[in-house]
């Protein structure tokens, strides 16, 4: 079973927790250095997962026969 931590979600909470931290800019160096550590771990988790996710999508798709769909373009 996958332990809730390992979400995608609650990485992309724990990141945004980290920068506002770091964004505040009153924590100590040392501190400042490993929330950096910490948020670099975290943003190459998220960036696992979504590639994961977009080649688990791409497969579907190609199961489906719908590999012509035009992709999805977020409103920003």
């Amino acid at each position: 079973m996958t332990d809730p931590a390992d979400t995608f979600e609650n990485r992309l909470h724990q990141l945004n927790r980290l920068v506002a931290d770091l964004e505040r800019g009153d924590i100590p160096l040392e501190d400042a250095l490993k929330h950096y550590e910490q948020g670099i771990a975290l943003i190459r988790a998220c960036q696992e997962q979504l590639k994961h996710a977009e080649q688990t999508v791409q497969r579907l798709q190609q199961q489906n026969g719908e590999e012509h769909l035009t992709p999805f373009n977020a409103p920003e």
